[in-house]
């Protein structure tokens, strides 16, 4: 609750700084102009978004016969969640990742990386997709579109600021204008900067959820930070702003958790999920073998079921290699 109360006031702060910005450049009529220039950008991201963002990664859509027991276990997973069965995507990229995307959890889709499928065991991607059918159930993905959209007007309305500053509504004069250039736009990124981080510590705990095992997620999120510190993902590198939407930062960010980062303190969040794990009793121990943890059953709403698993083995990494 405390998450959503926190995400809630940072939206409204980051509007409010948006039509701030908006009234300061052009008074009550720049205000107004700057408010429906964010209604008609918001509603252009919540209909194409999901679309352009499957494009610029060329995710290429799979079915159950392509890839049987990824896709049942996203299935499974969905089931468990009580959403509708997203689209599955695959994106040929080495980097081990994976995104949501969408406008609802009617038309959702979830993506992973060919780098993840190969590198993680089948309970690590499932502790992985749980987490991203967490963001598609808290609808994190229409959240931090409305953000990213919000942020990139105001970023855009900085950049005019000089021509917008000559209007004789600016209360502020030259003032003014020279604020809204360089301090908006750095307002609004620690904003979004912020409700990033609060959406993903909210996923881990649902996702956790989701797939009744923390350990599962905790120990694929150790991995993934590894090799992501070590594969360049060059989409995302020209793509930056997209960097909130993976489950960890595919671009080569510092370790620390500060007011610039997309994502929480990897540390912070594997002790989270480690605390989650102490208070749910049918959580698992990690296994001795690759990293991974000991399968055990789903466990909501007093329904008992299994996330389809593979056995590892010396040659064989997961079910996907």
């Amino acid at each position: 609750m405390m998450g959503y109360l926190r995400t809630s006031l940072l939206l409204a702060a980051l509007t409010a700084l948006f039509m701030g910005a908006g009234f300061m450049l052009g008074g009550e009529g720049g205000m107004i102009i700057a408010l429906m220039v964010a209604v008609g950008m918001n509603l252009f991201a919540y209909w194409n978004s999901d679309k352009m963002v499957l494009r610029m990664y060329g995710a290429r859509e799979v079915t159950r016969t392509e890839q049987p027991e990824f896709y049942d276990m996203v299935q499974v997973l969905a089931n468990q969640a009580e959403l509708p069965m997203p689209k599955v995507y695959i994106v040929d990229e080495d980097q081990p990742n994976a995104f949501a995307t969408g406008r609802n959890p009617e038309n959702a889709a979830v993506a992973a990386t060919t780098g993840l499928l190969r590198r993680l065991n089948s309970n690590e991607v499932a502790g992985v997709m749980a987490h991203e059918l967490a963001h598609v159930k808290n609808r994190d993905t229409l959240i931090m579109t409305i953000t990213a959209t919000i942020a990139g007007a105001l970023s855009m309305l900085a950049n005019f600021a000089l021509f917008f500053g000559g209007n004789r509504n600016n209360p502020m004069g030259i003032i003014g204008v020279i604020l809204v250039m360089i301090l908006a736009p750095l307002a609004a990124m620690m904003v979004q900067m912020a409700i990033s981080r609060t959406r993903e510590y909210e996923a881990d705990r649902i996702g956790a959820e989701i797939c009744g095992q923390p350990l599962w997620l905790a120990s694929a999120l150790d991995k993934l930070e590894q090799s992501a510190k070590r594969i360049d993902n060059i989409k995302a590198e020209d793509n930056p702003a997209t960097a909130h939407m993976f489950i960890v930062n595919p671009l080569h960010a510092k370790r620390m958790d500060n007011l610039f980062s997309t994502h929480p303190n990897m540390q912070n969040r594997i002790e989270r999920l480690q605390a989650l794990a102490g208070e749910m009793p049918s959580a698992p121990t990690p296994s001795a073998q690759g990293g991974g943890v000991s399968p055990g059953p789903v466990k909501r709403s007093g329904r008992s079921s299994s996330v389809p698993h593979t056995r590892e083995t010396q040659t064989r990494r997961g079910p996907w290699s």
